[in-house]
């Protein structure tokens, strides 16, 4: 197995490709920067890509993205420290083959990465769920899961109270604040969820719970 490390922080890099070298895994070669690793990845051609998420200048999403537009065919995994279900939704809406935190196990990552070269897609345990509604579903309905989990959670909550069939002046008035700072909040879900009137928005509210009425 041939691996590639993309990951700003020295030290973990370095001390990530020594447990991955003792554990008889090749490291091509490390990056800093994704956007530096492209021309190397296509050089060195790699099983599987190691890719961080929190990075400065572009960020490990980005970095996936033009990887994939520039014809990486490598499994790419991110390794990560963030626990939040909306970078998971975007690493496998963008062709991400793994997502696993940096607190596992070194032998519980080495055999990850043995299932991912065998064309597994592996996920850490805690999100087994949305890669099983991944799976189930495809990436439209990750999509969407993706493009609610950008609302606010002031958002989420007026958009209960339009599967309601509320008003703009009867959720200002449950919610304590102005009818103008409402229609502000329904334009935002609206945009967001890429919706065209407060009828699809009630009924996304009903199909995803979040109305008090459902």
């Amino acid at each position: 197995m041939k691996v590639f490390l993309i990951d700003d922080h020295a030290l973990f890099r370095s001390g990530l490709e020594h447990l991955l070298v003792r554990r008889g895994i090749e490291v091509v070669a490390t990056s800093n920067d994704g956007e530096q690793a492209l021309r190397s990845i296509q050089e060195t051609r790699p099983d599987i890509v190691l890719l961080d998420i929190r990075m400065p200048r572009i960020g490990g999403i980005e970095t996936l993205k033009a990887l994939r537009a520039g014809g990486v065919t490598a499994a790419i995994v991110m390794l990560t420290t963030s626990s939040e279900e909306a970078d998971l939704v975007a690493s496998l809406r963008y062709g991400a083959r793994g997502y696993l935190l940096k607190d596992m196990e070194p032998d519980s990552l080495v055999a990850a990465l043995a299932r991912i070269e065998a064309g597994e897609m592996v996920v850490a345990p805690e999100f087994a769920p949305v890669l099983a509604h991944f799976i189930q579903s495809g990436p439209q309905a990750l999509t969407a899961s993706h493009a609610f989990s950008e609302l606010t959670p002031r958002e989420l909550e007026i958009l209960g109270h339009l599967g309601d069939g509320q008003s703009n002046k009867l959720i200002a008035r449950d919610l304590g604040i102005s009818e103008g700072t409402v229609k502000l909040h329904v334009k935002a879900i609206l945009r967001k969820l890429k919706l065209t009137s407060r009828v699809q928005a009630a009924v996304r509210s009903v199909e995803e719970g979040l109305s008090r009425k459902s």
